[in-house]
């Protein structure tokens, strides 16, 4: 199953950055292979500066060996062994009427000693966080994850849905990082869902999310704005960035495992603002986005 995933991630790393590439028109992925001393690696690629993308990457990553004390210690386990491998991304947009997007795609196993697979489970998910909101985006983005879950399970969908509602959310801030979209984790096999089907699940939301996305982009990218709201945009980008580095889990995976810290922090923006204290305006699209955000919705 491992390599099974990992072959499958390079492909779609390869089309997903074919298909950003081409809607930006102008800036490609600059590529970078590494290596993790303690066991395996991956392949970074990163955009920058261009017409669309001021900052994007789309990663993929498969590393191995001794689970660090410190997680080790999370999951309850000793001397255990084990094996990750996983697509990430992030999009910042230049234009802020187009929204940043996260996605991610994973697969973990734990061994013992001797090499058996002790444990073993799929995660992953996409989400969505605009800056201006246009509820038919929201709505689309939301029916394509719908739709690649309904194929699988008709109860998938609801059940993602308020995961990624309550996991991309900022407790210090009382509000959601964005409009969600997909979270799961620990998909483990059951009489229901044997490895092979949650591999079938999870490559379906991979599949699925150019489909979901570059059809905002294409629709957003070339709407005029202005500097109060590239400002906006920057605050926003603020909380994003407060997400990633104190409630995201794999951030503080990657930290914990000595991931390459480039690679980690590859999904901060380059621009962004702190205003102390800043409210929107009242009645305006930027105080109707954080109404928004501070109760999950039903978009399909």
């Amino acid at each position: 199953m491992k390599n099974k995933f990992y072959n499958y991630i390079q492909e779609l790393q390869n089309s997903i950055t074919s298909g950003l590439e081409a809607i930006d028109g102008k800036a490609t992925f600059q590529e970078d292979i590494w290596v993790r001393p303690e066991g395996g690696g991956g392949r970074t690629r990163v955009i920058e500066n261009g017409n669309v993308f001021e900052k994007g990457g789309v990663n993929i990553s498969g590393v191995h060996g001794v689970l660090p004390d410190s997680m080790q210690a999370y999951f309850g386990v000793k001397d255990a062994d084990f094996f990750a491998c996983g697509l990430s991304l992030v999009l910042h947009p230049k234009n802020p009427m187009v929204p940043t997007v996260h996605a991610n795609w994973r697969y973990f196993e734990m061994y013992d000693r001797d090499g058996n697979i002790v444990d073993q489970w799929f995660g992953g998910g996409q989400d969505l966080t605009p800056y201006y909101l246009f509820e038919e985006d929201a709505k689309h983005f939301h029916q394509k994850c719908k739709t690649a879950c309904d194929k699988h399970n008709p109860e998938f969908y609801p059940k993602y849905k308020a995961r990624c509602d309550e996991y991309f959310y900022n407790s210090h801030r009382n509000e959601g990082r964005g409009i969600g979209g997909l979270f799961f984790d620990y998909c483990k096999a059951s009489d229901d869902m044997n490895m092979q089907n949650w591999y079938d699940f999870v490559t379906e939301v991979g599949d699925s999310f150019l489909e979901a996305y570059l059809p905002i982009v294409e629709k957003r990218k070339d709407l005029e704005y202005t500097k109060a709201q590239r400002d906006w945009q920057e605050i926003r980008r603020g909380r994003y960035v407060e997400f990633n580095l104190v409630h995201d889990k794999g951030t503080l995976f990657g930290l914990k495992t000595n991931g390459r810290i480039e690679s980690i922090l590859m999904s901060l923006p380059p621009h962004v603002q702190w205003v102390y204290d800043h409210k929107p305006e009242a009645g305006s699209d930027e105080e109707k986005l954080i109404k928004v955000l501070q109760k999950p919705i039903d978009w399909v």
